[in-house]
């Protein structure tokens, strides 16, 4: 296989990346973005309570995602259940999660994304951010495949993807790659995909 066919798929998926962040970044401009925050909220929070998580494992929002643990912290049912948040390692590419008080974040993890403090848990119900997916469950993330990593080694939990709706990938572009792993659903502002 020459070298050229093994860069084709990375390379599409960038350019699939590129595409959908940018719209994504044109879509928190809207002056519709409010509500339709409250709606992602309202769908994501009707799962939650269905799968009743007894350690939910959340993230810390960047570059237009959803804001995620906004709407747990604000969620009356949701503030007996233990949260934990990722602290992502860059050599090796791994991520694990830690539990999360609930005080304000004030340490970064190795990508620079905000990061609790505290011990390594394994939560059983995980929310994932998006930039793109499919109606069949399939994830496109950042391309580090942290995500993906985790789902590998933890595949009792419960993975739910959280996406706006510009991110959804036709089928038909979409080809699942060997370290690729499924979710459980996708949340949008539209519902439950």
């Amino acid at each position: 296989m020459s070298e050229s066919s093994v860069d084709a798929p990375a390379a599409a998926r960038q350019a699939l990346r590129t595409r959908l962040l940018a719209a994504r970044s044109e879509l928190a401009t809207r002056t519709a973005w409010p509500a339709m925050q409250a709606d992602l909220a309202g769908h994501l929070m009707s799962v939650l309570r269905q799968l009743v998580p007894e350690r939910l494992g959340i993230y810390s929002a960047v570059r237009s995602e959803f804001d995620a643990a906004a709407a747990c912290l604000s969620d009356p049912q949701l503030c007996d259940t233990p949260l934990a948040l990722p602290f992502s390692h860059r050599s090796p590419n791994r991520m694990d999660y830690r539990h999360w008080d609930r005080q304000p974040l004030t340490l970064r993890d190795e990508c620079r994304i905000l990061a609790p403090d505290g011990p390594a848990v394994v939560p059983d119900v995980v929310l994932a951010p998006c930039v793109g997916y499919t109606a069949s469950g399939w994830r496109l993330g950042y391309g580090g495949g942290y995500f993906d990593r985790w789902m590998a080694a933890h595949p009792h939990a419960t993975v739910v993807g959280v996406a706006w709706s510009v991110g959804e990938i036709d089928e038909a572009d979409w080809v699942p790659q060997g370290h690729d792993r499924a979710l459980a659903c996708v949340v949008t502002e539209r519902g439950v995909v």
